[in-house]
């Protein structure tokens, strides 16, 4: 895969930045996008901005058609089995929320369990917090290996008959675990939970086959993998989905209103309350379009090569610590680390400093910060469009911060 080539679909990487040129490693928090998406959008807004699925005139047949035709392009690149369980969302944080608020509140009881992991999110692990406060049940947590990976033994050892939901990251946001989701499933299954995977970081780096993985639903956004922000996705199956009610109301999802009693669109509309993110949509499904050209193999392959190559010279730094397996070949391409006696936020200013932008802080997930006895961490995090120069200018960035700080101490 030519990254190079790749890099110049993406007009904002092409500036520099304090005098150097820009390099990104922040894609985990968001992906840049491609020329392909800008003008996608555009032209929604300069060509056939209308509303969806009410108007007879034709801009808004258009703009249903490419709102339609993003949402079959989305079932397509998950491999879901019906459009009607592809439903648009603000993004994961949504999805994981609607799941929680209109699945899991009818269907867990006191003396259930809900199972997540310490490495979640926040956004996975408030809202089932809140269901077990709501509904008296236990949340549990599966342990993790010393190297923040999952053993199936402790997955056998933790999902009970007693647990009604599982709720797992499909890639660590910070240790960069792919975990093994589609056998977590069959365990959950075999003890009558169901399955949620939150999908934000593996949508955009590894091919998603939610009928193979066989979970129950998904979640993911669309401003990670190249589309825009305020758009996501959650997968469902069908006969789940159906059981449900939605948690907003008014708008698309209505079909009668009387004055007493309402009914409601059949899916996947009963769950996109209002006016939908149309423009949004269409820009993920361009996002996918370019993803899919490009090919998620490719794109796993080249973030494994990547990791390989920064663990390799991030290794070599005294001082400097890594999170998260050591073997590229269990990981995306995410690393989180510390350099000794340096605050976090301090390595990122001396980075950007020199046109390196990289995340620091406790990344939305303070539990796991806490179980690597942390109070913060940086991160570099790799997409299509990084290269191992990339890799070699973070390497030279740390290696002045050292120094920077090794001076002022």
């Amino acid at each position: 895969m030519d990254s190079k080539h790749i890099r110049s679909y993406f007009p904002i990487l092409n500036q520099e930045v304090n005098g150097h040129p820009l390099v990104y490693l922040d894609s985990a928090a968001t992906s840049q996008k491609p020329v392909q998406v800008i003008e996608t959008i555009e032209n929604y807004y300069r060509e056939y901005n209308s509303n969806v699925h009410r108007g007879v005139h034709t801009l808004g047949t258009r703009a249903t058609d490419a709102y339609e035709g993003a949402r079959e392009k989305v079932r397509k690149f998950i491999s879901a089995s019906s459009i009607e369980e592809i439903i648009f969302t603000r993004g994961t944080t949504t999805a994981l929320n609607t799941v929680a608020q209109s699945y899991a509140m009818e269907n867990v009881k006191e003396g259930d369990e809900i199972v997540i992991t310490p490495m979640e999110h926040h956004s996975n692990i408030i809202p089932w917090q809140q269901v077990a406060k709501k509904t008296g049940a236990t949340l549990k947590y599966l342990p993790l290996q010393a190297d923040g990976t999952i053993a199936l033994a402790d997955v056998e050892n933790t999902i009970t008959p007693a647990t009604k939901v599982v709720s797992i990251t499909y890639v660590s946001n910070v240790l960069g675990v792919i975990n093994p989701i589609k056998e977590i499933a069959a365990i959950a299954h075999k003890n009558g939970a169901v399955l949620v995977v939150d999908a934000a970081q593996g949508a955009p780096h590894v091919k998603i086959d939610v009928q193979d993985l066989d979970c129950d639903f998904l979640g993911f956004s669309g401003h990670k993998m190249c589309g825009p922000t305020g758009i996501g996705v959650l997968y469902g199956k069908k006969h789940l989905l159906e059981n449900m009610e939605p948690i907003e109301f008014g708008g698309e999802m209505i079909d009668f209103v009387g004055l007493y009693e309402s009914t409601w669109k059949e899916l996947p509309w009963k769950f996109e309350a209002g006016t939908p993110i149309i423009a949004g949509a269409i820009g993920l499904g361009a996002a996918i379009d370019f993803l899919e050209e490009i090919g998620l193999e490719n794109i796993t392959e080249h973030e494994h090569k990547l990791a390989a190559y920064a663990l390799e010279k991030l290794s070599s730094i005294n001082g400097l610590t890594i999170y998260g397996p050591q073997n590229a070949n269990n990981r995306a391409g995410v690393i989180t680390f510390n350099i000794e006696d340096v605050h976090p936020h301090d390595v990122a200013t001396v980075l950007d400093a020199e046109g390196i932008a990289v995340r620091a802080g406790h990344h939305c997930a303070q539990p796991l910060m806490k179980w690597l006895n942390v109070s913060a961490t940086a991160r570099a995090s790799f997409y299509l469009y990084n290269s191992e120069e990339d890799v070699d200018k973070l390497v030279e960035g740390i290696g002045k911060t050292k120094e920077y700080f090794s001076d002022v101490f």
